[in-house]
C-alpha cells in the first residue's frame, strides 16, 4: 500500500506540474496577441494621422473693384431758406397761412392791426397839403417883393441921375437908397421864406412816405415760392420789432432739392473736391438712397474739442419730398474709382511675421523694415504652402487707392491669385487639439 500511495503522489505532483506550463503559454500566447493589436492600432494612427496645421491665414490677389469713399455726417438744408419778420409794432389781426402752407411770392401771409399806421399817414398827409399852401403864400409874396424891390431900384437910380446934374438933394438920394436897400431885404426875406417852405414840404412828403411805408409793413408778405416750414405767430400776438425784427415764417424756396452740409474730418479733406459724386442716407428712409454732388469744400474750419472739420456742401435731388429740414444724413463721397482691377485684402499689408524665440525662450528682435515710399506698400508671399514646411518672402508692392478692405495693386509681380500671408495660426494649441497620442 505504501508503493501504491507514493505512486500516486508522484503522479499528482506531475499533473500540478504539466497544468501549470500550459497556464503561462496561454498568458504568454494572450500578451503577445495584445502586442500584436496594440502596434496594429499604432500603425493605424500613424497611417492616418491628420497633416500638420497650416503656420499662416491666407489670401490672394484677386480680380474686382475698389472705391475710395469719404464718409460724414451732415444736416439736411433747403437751398434758399428764407426768414420773414415784421418791421413794424403792433397787434396780429391776421394769419393767413400754416405749417406746410405753399405759398406764391407776394403772397399776404399774415396782418398787423394798420388802424394807427393809417392815421398817421392821413395826418402827414393833411400837414403836408397846409405846408403846401403856405409855400404858395410864400411864392406870393415873394413875387410882390420883387416888384417893390424893382421899383425902388428904379427910383433909387433916378434920383442918382438927378442928384448928379445937382437936380436932387442928398437928402433925396439917401431916401431913395434906403427905401431899395429895405425893398430888397425884404425880397430877400421872402425867398428865403420860400426856401424854407419847400424844406419843410421836402421834410413832410419824407415823413408821409415813411408813415405810407409803415403801413404797407402791416401786411406781411412771402418774399419767394416756397413752404411754411416754420409758423411762429398766432392771431392775437402782439409783435414788437423795435430792437430786433422777429422771425414770424420761415419759408423753404424748393424743397424737390436739397442741400446736406456735413462736417467732414481734416484728414479726408484732401480726397474730395467740388463736383464729385455723393450719396445720403437718412435714418427715417434706410432703404432710400438720395443722390447728389458736392458744390463746395469751405475753408472755414470747425473745432469741437480739438477735433477739426471743414464744412463740404452737397446738393441732393429730392423729388419725392421725402428729405425735411433738419434731418441728419451721412453722405458717402465716391472720391476714387478702379474696376476690374487687381487687389489684395488690406490685412496682408497690415500682417508682420512673429518675432522667434531664442533657447531662453524670449522673443529675438526681427531687423528693421525699410521705410516705404508714398504708394508702396509691404506683403509677404507664401512661396511654399507644404503644412508644416511653410516658406514665405517678404516683397516691396506699388499699390494704389483703397476702400478700407481692399488695396489697388498696381505691380506686375503680384497677379491674380498671389497666395499672401495675412495672420499666423497658434500651432501649438492646433496640435494639442489635433494630437492623436
Amino acid at each position: 500500500m505504501s508503493d501504491t500511495t507514493a505512486v500516486t503522489e508522484e503522479l499528482k505532483k506531475a499533473l500540478a506540474a504539466e497544468e501549470g506550463a500550459g497556464r503561462w503559454v496561454r498568458r504568454l500566447a494572450l500578451a503577445g496577441a495584445m502586442g500584436v493589436a496594440v502596434a496594429a492600432v499604432v500603425a493605424w494612427g500613424v497611417a492616418h494621422r491628420p497633416p500638420p496645421p497650416a503656420k499662416y491665414v491666407t489670401a490672394t490677389v484677386t480680380l474686382g473693384d475698389v472705391v475710395e469713399k469719404v464718409q460724414a455726417t451732415g444736416t439736411v438744408q433747403p437751398l434758399l431758406q428764407v426768414s420773414v419778420g415784421a418791421q413794424v409794432n403792433g397787434r396780429v389781426t391776421q394769419v393767413l397761412v400754416d405749417f406746410n402752407s405753399v405759398v406764391k411770392k407776394g403772397q399776404v401771409l399774415a396782418e398787423i392791426d394798420p388802424l394807427i399806421y393809417g392815421t398817421q399817414v392821413n395826418a402827414q398827409a393833411a400837414n403836408l397839403a397846409a405846408q403846401r399852401a403856405q409855400l404858395e403864400q410864400a411864392k406870393a409874396a415873394a413875387a410882390s417883393n420883387k416888384a417893390q424891390a424893382e421899383t425902388a431900384r428904379i427910383a433909387f437910380e433916378r434920383t442918382e441921375k438927378l442928384f448928379q446934374q445937382n437936380l436932387a438933394s442928398r437928402a433925396d438920394l439917401d431916401t431913395a437908397q434906403g427905401n431899395y436897400d429895405a425893398a430888397r431885404a425884404t425880397y430877400e426875406a421872402a425867398l428865403a421864406a420860400v426856401g424854407s417852405s419847400q424844406a419843410t414840404i421836402a421834410a413832410q412828403a419824407a415823413q408821409l412816405n415813411q408813415s405810407t411805408a409803415n403801413l404797407g409793413y402791416t401786411k406781411i408778405y412771402s418774399p419767394v415760392d416756397g413752404v411754411v416750414v416754420t409758423r411762429g405767430i398766432d392771431p392775437g400776438a402782439t409783435v414788437v420789432a423795435s430792437f430786433q425784427s422777429p422771425v414770424l415764417f420761415v419759408i423753404a424756396q424748393d424743397l424737390r432739392n436739397m442741400r446736406v452740409l456735413a462736417d467732414v474730418d481734416e484728414a479726408d479733406v484732401g480726397k474730395i473736391q467740388a463736383g464729385m459724386d455723393a450719396d445720403c442716407i437718412v435714418d427715417a428712409f434706410p432703404g432710400d438712397v438720395f443722390h447728389g454732388k458736392v458744390e463746395q469744400i469751405r475753408f472755414s474750419p470747425n473745432n469741437v474739442s480739438g477735433v477739426v472739420t471743414y464744412p463740404a456742401v452737397v446738393d441732393v435731388d429730392n423729388p419725392d419730398e421725402k428729405l425735411r429740414p433738419g434731418m441728419t444724413t451721412t453722405i458717402t463721397v465716391r472720391s476714387h474709382e478702379a474696376r476690374g482691377v487687381p487687389r489684395l485684402p488690406n490685412a496682408a499689408l497690415r500682417y508682420r511675421p512673429t518675432a522667434p524665440k531664442g533657447p531662453d525662450g524670449a522673443p529675438v528682435p526681427l531687423p528693421p523694415e525699410a521705410p516705404l515710399a508714398k504708394g508702396q506698400g509691404r506683403a509677404w508671399i507664401l512661396t511654399n504652402d507644404k503644412p508644416g514646411d511653410e516658406k514665405e518672402e517678404a516683397h516691396v508692392l506699388s499699390i494704389g487707392i483703397t476702400d478700407g478692405m481692399f488695396t489697388e495693386v498696381k505691380d506686375p509681380a503680384f497677379p491674380v491669385g498671389t497666395k499672401l500671408i495675412t495672420d499666423e495660426t497658434d500651432v501649438s494649441e492646433l496640435l494639442k487639439k489635433r494630437r492623436f497620442f
